[in-house]
């Protein structure tokens, strides 16, 4: 009897490719600020096991607690600020449109009052590559370049954590927990390892595709697998 596809399952919402939401601390997201000045104090490095960097636990002049994403240069007892007219410097938030060109930073909103969606993940940034009336161009941390709304809002820095990838797993087990917090299926079998039952690519009298690896945006989620409505294939020359 075989069994479905990966890219079936997935599809079927199962927990296995659903994210814990009760491992997280807290929904990350930027202080709000309205035309006054919001000056947090940072009380405690805060470990998420759903996440990759680390998180600060800020105290509001008002009493309350935030976490916010931790930011390299900051530690506890430092104060960071968020608001309209705040000094450019690590751990500040502020709208796009406020930062100069060549300027680090995470955290940016995708739309504005969305929290926060583009460089997030520890050790990640992007750079204000330049202004327009209507909008801010920004270098993603995978280069592409992208508009920015200028009232999205985006913190100065660098996530913290940057060296996380330079340690290794060692073992199976560290990578088996650390990829089950993240909602991730792992170890991921090949295709070709499987029997003709079980995968497209399954069967054969050794490891091998034995069919076009392309195939359309529109094929059945047992089929779709490989190189998915690619523009093009081959070496390119």
């Amino acid at each position: 009897m075989g069994k479905r596809i990966i890219s079936q399952n997935r599809g079927k919402g199962t927990p296995t490719y659903r994210a814990p939401s009760h491992k997280y601390k807290a929904d990350v997201r930027h202080l709000k600020f309205g035309d006054e000045t919001i000056v947090a104090k940072i009380e405690d490095v805060v470990h998420d096991s759903a996440r990759n960097g680390p998180l600060f636990l800020v105290r509001l002049p008002d009493g309350r607690k935030e976490y916010v994403l931790a930011v390299e240069g900051k530690g506890i007892g430092d104060v960071i600020m968020a608001g309209n007219d705040v000094e450019i410097d690590i751990g500040n938030t502020t709208f796009l449109k406020n930062i100069p060109e060549g300027t680090p930073v995470c955290n940016i909103e995708g739309i504005p009052d969305d929290g926060g969606k583009y460089a997030r993940a520890s050790g990640t940034y992007a750079f204000v590559v330049a202004h327009e009336e209507d909008r801010v161009l920004v270098q993603l941390p995978s280069g592409a370049m992208k508009w920015f709304h200028p009232k999205c809002r985006a913190t100065i820095g660098i996530v913290a954590g940057s060296g996380r990838a330079d340690k290794p797993f060692v073992k199976a087990g560290k990578k088996f927990h650390k990829l089950k917090s993240k909602a991730a299926k792992w170890p991921r079998v090949r295709g070709v390892a499987m029997n003709a039952v079980d995968h497209p690519f399954g069967g054969g009298k050794h490891q091998h595709v034995g069919r076009p690896k392309t195939v359309s945006r529109n094929a059945p989620p047992g089929r779709k697998v490989g190189s998915i409505a690619a523009r093009r294939t081959g070496v390119r020359r």
